[in-house]
């Protein structure tokens, strides 16, 4: 998908200065085939086409998007996956980021948990962000960037025991 319109219009007027984003992070996770005692859910990730790092689906929200609506839509178009959000995992800050183009942005990140409504569905590389897409376990997954490895820690702990979870306020370890 190519940078959101509003985007392309405020950058017109503000050029390659830092910009505040709304975006999302959208966790999907799945029952493993495994079904012994230490079955860990798997989890949906894409690996970006600008850096070459896996993570799970991310996104700008549109203007007056719910965070997650903007989550649905995002793993919809890179993967080709129907999600439904289950849960919020936590808000934080991503970046700053200078893009190779040379624009500048921090992203607010509203972290969420989604289930795929179809657990088989077979994901597809639904756009140009990315060059892969796959289902992982989270025990042996190719995520590297700590932020996004915790993020997903999260999502499987909230998974797993909700009623104790409380959502994380920032990216950084509680």
């Amino acid at each position: 998908m190519p940078i959101p319109e509003f985007i392309v219009e405020t950058r017109k007027k503000i050029g390659t200065d830092l910009m505040w984003v709304p975006s999302v992070c959208a966790v999907v996770l799945r029952d493993s085939a495994d079904t012994s005692d230490w079955a860990v859910p798997d989890v949906l990730l894409v690996r970006r086409a600008d850096n070459g790092n896996w993570t799970p689906v991310t996104g700008i929200a549109d203007p007056s998007e719910e965070p997650h609506m903007a989550a649905v839509r995002e793993v919809l178009e890179e993967t080709g996956v129907e999600v439904e959000p289950a849960a919020i995992l936590g808000v934080g800050v991503v970046g700053p980021v200078t893009h190779d183009n040379g624009d500048k942005a921090t992203y607010m990140s509203v972290q969420i948990r989604c289930e795929a409504t179809d657990p088989t569905a077979v994901p597809i590389v639904g756009d140009d962000e990315s060059v892969e897409v796959g289902w992982f376990p989270i025990s042996n997954m190719p995520v590297t960037d700590p932020k996004w490895r915790l993020t997903i820690a999260d999502a499987a702990a909230q998974r797993r025991h909700p009623g104790s979870f409380t959502p994380r306020m920032g990216l950084k370890k509680r």
